[in-house]
């Protein structure tokens, strides 16, 4: 493929969803179209582990299965064996306070490490990778983390559900066998607070949804009946792809049965791509929702999204530094590459 675009100039660019500032630097690349990873996921398909079916009693205990009865599974929901934060209950009664409560001279706050962290398991065959399910199959799966969700939404003290997946060991994934992950916090992350002030400030200045905005046809990759697939205007990382709602929606757990379908035949479409035009790269999806308890005057600018990220380039020195990245290729050239890809389905 021949390259997509003539010498660029390097370039800033903030994002008015993130409210984050990118530099795109091509000089840094070769061409868009010869971005392949060097060094793909390749699960191990002839491997069993606790994950496989019938090896059910290895694992830590389920929440639940689809189907929801008989040995026979489709997608069970666990908790992790490893979790970030305690198993304990979370209740009302969590608390900030000072580490001086504990005799710890720093500053700082502390708050109990209490909340819940799952693993939904996405096949019972260790060989089938999300992007190999049918739609409705991957709807499945989009159906469970709404379950769990709304689940855990119970829970007053829960602030925050990031639901994500790491494809391959570079990306961070631990087990080969396909699988994504929950993690429910007593906290807003930062980064999701600078997405809401981010998508508030643009509001406030258009009185539009930044994320309804995403409409540009040179960013644009693929369409369905309720989403759009777009490299993002300040895209962050090579190849990063969002899915965008096309109606307007502050909370991913209100996605009902059909959209979750059609989310998964459009996720199946992207991932496919990656696979094909960047040799099977590592990558990370984090589903980019609202807090549970968002404010009501906060419902009309937030607006959920799936972004997926193939691991493509080191995070280093700069970006830990700075929080300003630098991405070697233009999401307009992006984009154009992975509309041309040729998926067979």
């Amino acid at each position: 493929m021949a390259s997509t675009s003539p010498s660029r100039s390097p370039q800033l660019r903030k994002d008015s969803v993130t409210n984050r500032w990118v530099i795109f630097s091509p000089a840094r690349a070769k061409r868009p179209s010869d971005f392949k990873s060097k060094s793909p996921a390749n699960p191990n398909p002839n491997h069993e582990c606790p994950f496989c079916i019938g090896h059910e009693h290895e694992c830590a205990p389920e929440i639940f299965r689809v189907p929801p009865q008989g040995p026979d599974w489709k997608v069970r929901v666990i908790q992790n064996l490893y979790p970030a934060l305690s198993r304990e209950v979370p209740d009302d009664r969590a608390t900030v306070r000072s580490p001086r409560d504990d005799d710890d001279p720093g500053p700082g706050r502390v708050l109990d490490g209490v909340g819940f962290h799952d693993v939904v398991i996405e096949s019972p065959v260790h060989s089938i990778q999300l992007c190999d399910l049918s739609p409705s199959e991957i709807g499945e799966v989009v159906r469970a983390y709404r379950r769990r969700i709304l689940q855990i939404a119970s829970y007053e003290s829960i602030k925050y559900v990031q639901v994500f997946k790491n494809h391959g060991a570079s990306a961070g994934a631990s087990m080969s066998h396909s699988h994504s992950q929950m993690l429910a916090l007593p906290i807003v992350p930062p980064n999701v607070s600078a997405r809401i002030e981010g998508m508030k400030e643009y509001f406030g200045q258009t009185e539009k949804c930044a994320i309804c905005e995403v409409r540009r046809e040179d960013l644009l990759i693929d369409a369905s009946t309720h989403f759009i697939s777009v490299v993002p205007f300040a895209a962050t990382f090579p190849f990063e792809i969002w899915i965008i709602p096309r109606d307007h929606s502050p909370h991913f757990h209100e996605i009902d049965d059909e959209k979750a379908v059609d989310l998964g035949r459009l996720l199946k479409l992207m991932l496919r791509k990656l696979s094909l035009q960047l040799n099977d790269p590592p990558f990370n999806f984090m589903i980019q929702t609202s807090p549970l308890h968002i404010d009501g005057s906060d419902l009309s600018h937030s607006h959920w999204f799936l972004q997926i990220v193939p691991q493509l380039t080191v995070v280093a020195g700069f970006e830990t530094g700075s929080g300003c990245y630098i991405n070697p290729v233009f999401p307009e050239d992006a984009a154009k590459v992975l509309r041309e890809v040729n998926v067979p389905m």
